[in-house]
């Protein structure tokens, strides 16, 4: 049997999956990554330690399928994540800074009170926010040495170095369109932005198409040199892309640790209400575009609720939750601040509304609801501004498998949402466009013929107004807190 090996490597885990010709998973690996916090709000990784995460998954994927041939690689990537190596040696020179850290949060805050927001928005889709590279990379390279060759970039461009054997520096339009220094129209890297950042283009990797021939390997443990690396796409960006979701309006919603609402657009528009547009994805030299909205802390604020209240596990505390009179607290996950459609760098995570009738389902229940009501700020905000009505909405990632949690995502959004049955949809998405790359479909229609096991939930009525006045206030009270606190 034929199949491309599928590199899905994420923020807490990599992940490796096989994929048929006929679309289906055959074969599954997992490592863990590990991630570290050395400061309140700045969070990091090992770069060398995702590679080897990396490694980890594959040999686990092949050691199942020991008689697989494998025709081509495909990388689907954690976004917004950046590193820097010394481009001979491929050494790290600097820690793997998350799309989650906030060490830039005063650069940033210097370029907005300098008057660039506006700039920076109608060039890239993008506010000025810590979530993004930029900052980051000026960060990275004020702490590396002057005299090494150097390179910068997403997760992509470091893992194309790393499976060719240092021989080609590259990276796809999605994910360089999250960099914040392409611009959008042109699909170019921005002279001004890289002035604008202190980003030296020479240090960046070169930008491709998602579905083209970046490489092949080289010396990597476990794998045939020769093999080609025939897609790269970040994660989210893959997701939408697995499902078929190329009909504008069409949109999907993948929880993890953050989640990403993303819906495709029939050509590029200027983004609003604090939603983002980006290059879905690229094909033939044509990107194509969607919105999209990021919420920073999603399914992670379950487990840390998990602890708080001595439940043994998620599944304890979303059975709790289900028990629970939803009229209750509001809770807000702003630990890292709040992302789309807020943009509030300083928020910070809060109960409100707590009174001595508040029961413990109730918080449990407020924190599950969290989830829903992040999603439906951005879906609003994306309703108001698409120019096609939204269509089928996709859910996937690991939350998405309950379907108390999806339930409530219908319910908030009135709208139907779809679950799948596969848990890798960005792996998907990314072996779907090598498989594009190396002729195994034709074209975009044989990829959306693919079968795919799906479910639909539709919204039931209830009584929404009294629940969202809730998490309003509450969005509310985690900004104004803040804000007054350090006005004092």
């Amino acid at each position: 049997m034929t199949a491309i090996l599928a590199i899905d490597q994420g923020t807490t885990n990599s992940k490796a999956v096989l994929v048929s010709s006929e679309g289906e998973i055959v074969a599954r690996g997992s490592s863990p990554v590990g991630i570290s916090h050395p400061q309140p709000g700045w969070v990091e990784q090992d770069p060398e330690r995702v590679w080897q995460s990396v490694l980890e998954a594959i040999d686990i994927c092949l050691a199942a399928a020991p008689t697989v041939s494998i025709a081509g690689i495909a990388i689907s990537n954690q976004r917004e994540s950046v590193a820097i190596w010394d481009g001979e040696t491929g050494e790290p020179l600097g820690p793997l800074v998350s799309w989650q850290c906030r060490r830039s949060a005063p650069a940033c805050a210097e370029l907005k009170a300098a008057g660039h927001s506006a700039r920076v928005e109608a060039l890239t889709g993008l506010p000025i926010d810590p979530m993004f590279p930029g900052p980051k990379m000026r960060w990275l390279l004020d702490r590396a040495p002057d005299d090494r060759p150097l390179r910068l970039g997403t997760v992509d461009s470091w893992l194309v170095h790393r499976l060719t054997g240092g021989k080609v520096h590259a990276c796809d339009a999605s994910n360089a369109a999250r960099s914040q220094l392409l611009d959008l129209k042109q699909n170019v890297w921005s002279d001004e932005l890289c002035d604008l950042f202190g980003v030296p283009k020479v240090f960046l990797p070169e930008v491709r198409d998602s579905a083209s021939r970046f490489g092949e390997t080289l010396d990597v443990p476990g794998l045939a040199d020769g093999i080609p690396i025939a897609a790269a796409i970040g994660d989210s960006h893959a997701a939408l892309f697995g499902h078929g979701a190329f009909a504008p309006g069409d949109g999907k919603v993948t929880f993890g640790t953050g989640s990403s609402i993303m819906t495709t657009l029939p050509h590029f528009i200027a983004p609003q209400n604090g939603i983002t547009t980006t290059i879905a994805w690229s094909l033939g030299g044509q990107p194509t575009y969607a919105f999209e909205g990021n919420i920073l802390v999603s399914a992670a604020s379950l487990p840390w609720m998990v602890e708080i209240l001595g439940l043994p596990d998620v599944q304890a505390l979303i059975d709790l939750a289900e028990t629970a009179d939803p009229q209750g607290p509001g809770f807000v996950p702003a630990f890292v601040g709040l992302g789309a459609p807020h943009w509030h760098a300083d928020a910070r995570a809060l109960f409100s509304g707590i009174t001595f009738n508040t029961t413990r389902a109730q918080m449990a229940r407020a924190v599950t609801d969290s989830i829903a009501f992040q999603v439906h700020d951005v879906f609003k905000a994306m309703a108001a501004q698409s120019p096609t009505p939204l269509g089928r909405l996709f859910v996937d990632g690991g939350p998405s498998k309950n379907s108390f949690l999806m339930q409530c995502v219908a319910d908030t959004l009135v709208h139907p949402v779809i679950q799948c049955d596969a848990a890798e949809a960005s792996a998907l998405g990314a072996a779907y466009l090598a498989g594009l790359t190396l002729g195994l479909w034709d074209d975009l229609d044989a990829v959306r013929a693919l079968p795919r096991k799906t479910a639909g939930l539709m919204p039931r009525p209830m009584d929404r107004a009294l629940r969202l006045a809730t998490w309003q206030d509450a969005i509310f009270r985690s900004t104004v807190s803040v804000t007054s606190s350090m006005g004092e």
